[in-house]
């Protein structure tokens, strides 16, 4: 094994009573992908803390590159070569993309006024380093995340870094986009930088990462390489317990549907939707995310009203022109985006569960019956075993998989008939989405009809009886989940378009494997059509051109690497000039540099 790049052994800090990290230890080395993994709240974040000099340990000691450190500052540890990228990034919204990146070079500067065009000459290299194309006028807040996300990597490679820390990066990426930061982690791991990966998502730890930790409780658990790693030890080692994959099987079913839709059609999103719910039943819909799956959940909730059809609650037609109509038909719709469309952040942990009953807990004059409030708030914070010590606290206090069960708790708390899920686990950890399938399983079995929408196959053919696959705004199929696989599921999904690009590949394994990209990524007809030109035509490497003047730019090569030992590139740009490009120098060297070409240019 190499010499390590960090080396963390016996951490321990405290806060107060808590004992957030015991005797864990932390080894990277140089230009490797480390998967650091573990539930919400087993120390990932403070290990990170810890290393980038935000908390100085209690206990413990710390090597950077062969040296060792005993205390640092964000500062120091920037200056080592450290960066971390937090799930928020740490950017200005207010100002350019070029101001993000150029701004701590110009305050180093120490200058009294500002080169615009140095900051813009700053922002071009930083860009250019992973080939990011972007705006470098546009404002960061009109970004998208995987954009802003790009910032932060130019910037932290401004800084000579030789370790990035990504704090959960793939959060609120889609697939597509997760697939292309993968593709700029890699080049960095070329360039001889280390990733620390923060993630609970099993999918990414096995496709990323070299070597994996797992923390769990804030001890350590195991650690080694992802190729000795399989979905059960992963889980284990995460979460402690032993999951099934048995499919979920209703218990007390209904004979008749609480819930039809009858040619429902919303214009330009589906059309003639029909389905029926039966109480005790959990039924999943997927499909492509722009197949129309999304803008049914929302028609469903009266929050797009369709255009046309029937929509019936048990055996009458109801008219869903908002969701207060759905509400009083005892209806509930779990949104994908739990953080900005579910929950009210700032707000109590207590105060988002009752929200949605909160007129049922007035008093007969009218006032606010304060005893009934605690009294359902400890409910359902028992029911949904939402792990809080204090309900007064606000919800951003908690991780995602009990920020979900607060949504759950709110919408249960109203004594629903059926309930509508969009992407129910998404951004929560192994374990609680393992807790939230088996409430959901629990709330059918008593009664509860419950409609899934997700892009997750596992996850919908486990806990579903039956599955809808819609494509191009129309049900494309129904399964019973305990006769279909992923692969059938897919099939449906891709459209024609999609099979009519495919069949221009003759080798049937590619074909497979290519299927499996268009539905993991989310790729467009015309995405596929260029996919398939490019393996089918590759592009052939450009012959290098002549240099003018060979024997004096072999001359000047050969010198540059004799004093530099670095990477020295030499190219024509024809009439005699030539483009000379040196991967790492300083002042110092360029003037020697220069001092060298004007020798050889004499002849000397």
């Amino acid at each position: 094994m190499s010499q390590s790049l960090l080396k963390a052994e016996h951490i321990k800090i405290s806060f107060g009573n808590v004992h957030a990290l015991r005797d864990v230890s932390l080894e990277i080395l140089p230009g490797e992908i480390h998967c650091l993994a573990g539930e919400n709240g087993c120390g990932k974040s403070t290990i990170i803390k810890i290393i980038s000099g935000v908390y100085q340990r209690d206990g413990g000691t710390i090597e950077f590159n062969g040296q060792k450190i005993d205390k640092i500052s964000p500062i120091d540890a920037i200056n080592l070569g450290i960066q971390v990228i937090y799930q928020d990034f740490a950017l200005f919204p207010n100002l350019t993309v070029a101001e993000n990146l150029a701004l701590n070079t110009e305050l180093a500067s120490r200058k009294k006024t500002v080169s615009w065009k140095n900051v813009r000459k700053i922002a071009e290299e930083a860009v250019s380093k992973i080939n990011f194309q972007v705006d470098l006028d546009e404002k960061v807040e009109k970004l998208t995340v995987a954009q802003k996300q790009m910032v932060a990597i130019s910037r932290a490679l401004m800084s000579n870094a030789k370790l990035i820390i990504m704090d959960e990066p793939t959060t609120a990426l889609t697939k597509k986009e997760v697939s292309a930061l993968f593709k700029i982690i890699l080049k960095l791991k070329e360039q001889g930088i280390a990733i620390l990966f923060i993630s609970h998502k099993l999918d990414e730890v096995f496709e990323i990462s070299d070597r994996f930790t797992i923390f769990r409780d804030g001890e350590l658990v195991a650690t080694g390489s992802t190729k000795e790693l399989d979905d059960k030890k992963f889980t284990y080692y995460m979460t402690g317990r032993e999951f099934s994959d048995n499919i979920f099987v209703p218990k007390n079913v209904s004979d008749k549907p609480v819930f039809e839709l009858k040619h429902l059609t919303l214009n330009g999103s589906f059309s003639d939707i029909n389905l029926s719910l039966r109480r005790g039943e959990i039924l999943g819909i997927t499909g492509l995310l722009d197949s129309g799956r999304t803008e049914l959940g929302l028609s469903m909730f009266g929050l797009k009203p369709a255009d046309s059809g029937q929509i019936i609650k048990d055996g009458k037609e109801i008219k869903l022109t908002s969701p207060r109509e759905a509400i009083a038909n005892s209806i509930g719709y779990v949104p994908e985006d739990r953080l900005s469309e579910g929950l009210f952040l700032t707000q109590s942990i207590g105060d988002n569960i009752i929200i949605s009953e909160i007129d049922k807990l007035k008093k007969k004059n009218g006032q606010f019956d304060l005893k009934k409030r605690d009294e359902e708030i400890e409910k359902w914070v028992k029911e949904l075993e939402i792990k809080t010590k204090n309900p007064n606290n606000p919800a951003t206090t908690l991780s995602g998989g009990n920020q979900q069960r607060i949504v759950l708790a709110k919408w249960l708390a109203c004594n629903l008939d059926v309930l509508i899920l969009n992407g129910p686990t998404v951004g929560v950890d192994i374990g609680s989405k393992h807790d939230i399938h088996m409430v959901l399983q629990r709330l059918a079995n008593q009664g509860l009809g419950v409609i899934i929408i997700s892009d997750d196959l596992p996850e919908v053919i486990q806990n579903c009886s039956r599955v809808l696959v819609i494509k191009n705004g129309k049900i494309k199929s129904e399964y019973d989940t305990q006769n279909v696989s992923e692969q059938m599921i897919i099939d449906d999904m891709i459209s024609t378009g999609h099979a009519r690009a495919l069949l221009a590949i003759d080798d049937p394994e590619l074909q497979y494997t290519l299927a499996n990209k268009i539905f993991d990524e989310k790729l467009s007809v015309r995405e596929t059509e260029k996919l398939v030109k490019e393996i089918k035509n590759p592009k052939k490497p450009k012959e290098k051109k002549p240099v003018a003047n060979s024997f004096i730019y072999q001359d000047l090569e050969e010198k540059m690497k004799s004093v530099f030992g670095t990477k020295v590139s030499i190219a024509s740009k024809g009439k005699g000039k030539g483009k000379i490009e040196i991967e790492y120098y300083s002042d110092d060297e360029l003037e020697h540099l220069f001092d060298m070409m004007m020798s050889i240019k004499r002849g000397e």
